[in-house]
């Protein structure tokens, strides 16, 4: 879809009106249609309606850049951008992940070893603040403090209405190959070379991501733009993506299908809802194979806690869910993934390397060693409790959260966190959010930091 420049500037004018007039002490959320959030919200008695923000106002393939509206998803952004040859520098996984959501609530993808996270390629942006005014951030103006604090501040601050982000350009086609690999420590050490030279065995890397699936089986899956075109697979029906890494060594597929690789299974979570079982899966109609499908059955589960619920009747060990994606340095990996294998035991695990694309930026809500390259290690599933222990008391998570802890590595907050208060403000902005926080919502009409992602939960 696409939106025009005096109809945003309209709908800006009466969104910030609306904010103004709301009460201060009544939050506010955002009203959406879609969500990958994997905690509970707080309930609030106002809801913001951005809806006109929801679409591409423009591409321009010769500076290689974008405007988007804040609730446009990365499915639609990629339609309007790869007519022209171009992708956003870095596109999550999913489909309906809104490009203001993964800049607000960062975002990974296998570009990130060369381009960093999403927020890193916006060159400015509109935002609404919770104190109702419609300000621009960008990295030299009156308002650089809110453009670097806006990463990982999660709606907290005030809400993205446009971006103009950076684009990259793009052949019609990719080749991969997975590489196997026996131990952890092989792969970190691969990873590591892979991400300072942009190279494996003389090819160019253009994207690189893995999957894990034992402590002695795991795959680096390279990807590059492909000099010329072929015969492409096709994982979007009845084969399955990651089923095929283990099964050969190299593969093709068109960009817009690599870009969406996961989104067809949501990674191998697909499973749970018995869309892998052939039977099944040949009755399920293609256009529902995609995440946020699978997401509302599961949101639908979660609401009503319906598998705990039947393995009480039955007396079979309660679920403790754990879905999380944390950040540990790629030096530390072979020993996050021993602690997890042992006392997690969750597979496959997806792992994706990132680095900071710009090493003097400084994010501070969300601050990594720019001189590191870090691992995304993402793992989607649950895990049985000992009997007598309450699924909701997070034991799992809580032990994951103090090993990324130690390590120095960070968790992404999509989903349910534990830290009390000032571990949490230790680990994600201190001083430097509530600097924000009294600048730009100062009557506390949208949610704290802690709030919105520890409390709600």
């Amino acid at each position: 879809m696409t939106i025009s420049p005096p109809t945003l500037d309209d709908a800006a004018a009466v969104a910030a009106d609306t904010v103004r007039s709301w009460p201060p002490g009544e939050p506010i959320r955002l009203a959406k249609k879609t969500s990958n959030l994997f905690r509970s919200r707080a309930e609030v008695s106002r809801l913001l309606d951005l809806s006109a923000f929801d679409g591409v106002v423009s591409v321009d393939p010769d500076s290689r850049t974008a405007v988007v509206g804040g609730l446009t998803t990365y499915e639609d952004l990629v339609a309007a951008t790869l007519p022209h040859g171009l992708v956003p520098l870095c596109v999550p996984q999913l489909r309906t992940i809104t490009l203001g959501g993964a800049v607000t609530g960062l975002g990974i993808e296998a570009a990130s070893f060369r381009n960093g996270l999403p927020h890193e390629s916006v060159l400015s942006m509109q935002v609404l603040t919770g104190a109702g005014d419609v300000v621009t951030a960008d990295p030299t103006g009156p308002h650089r403090d809110l453009f670097y604090g806006f990463a990982n501040s999660y709606g907290t601050l005030g809400y993205a209405l446009t971006l103009t982000i950076e684009l990259e350009p793009v052949t019609a086609q990719m080749t991969l190959r997975h590489i196997p690999f026996g131990s952890t420590d092989s792969a970190a050490t691969a990873i590591a070379d892979m991400v300072s030279t942009g190279r494996h065995e003389g090819e160019r890397i253009d994207y690189l991501d893995g999957t894990v699936f034992s402590g002695s089986e795991m795959y680096l899956t390279t990807a590059r733009y492909a000099d010329d075109t072929g015969p492409c697979s096709d994982y979007t029906g009845m084969d399955i993506y990651y089923r095929s890494i283990p099964a050969r060594g190299s593969d093709r597929l068109t960009t817009h299908d690599y870009l969406w690789r996961w989104d067809t299974d949501w990674f191998w979570c697909s499973r749970a809802m018995g869309a892998q079982n052939p039977a099944i899966r040949r009755l399920w109609p293609k256009s529902k194979l995609r995440s946020d499908v699978y997401w509302k059955i599961i949101a639908f589960e979660r609401r009503h806690d319906l598998v705990n619920r039947v393995n009480r009747r039955r007396g079979r060990p309660l679920k403790e869910p754990v879905v999380q994606d944390v950040e540990v340095p790629v030096a530390h990996l072979a020993e996050f993934m021993d602690f997890f294998h042992s006392d997690v035991g969750i597979e496959p695990v997806w792992v994706c390397p990132l680095r900071q694309r710009d090493p003097d930026a400084v994010w501070p809500l969300y601050q990594f060693d720019p001189r590191k390259t870090y691992v995304n290690v993402g793992f989607w599933s649950t895990v049985a409790v000992p009997d007598g222990v309450d699924p909701d008391a997070g034991t799992v998570n809580r032990a994951i959260e103090a090993k990324v802890t130690e390590l120095g590595g960070r968790k992404s907050l999509y989903s349910t966190a534990y830290y009390d208060r000032d571990e949490f403000y230790g680990i994600y902005g201190g001083d430097a959010y509530w600097e924000l926080k009294d600048r730009y919502d100062p009557e506390r009409r949208l949610l704290d930091l802690y709030e919105k992602c520890v409390r709600s939960s």
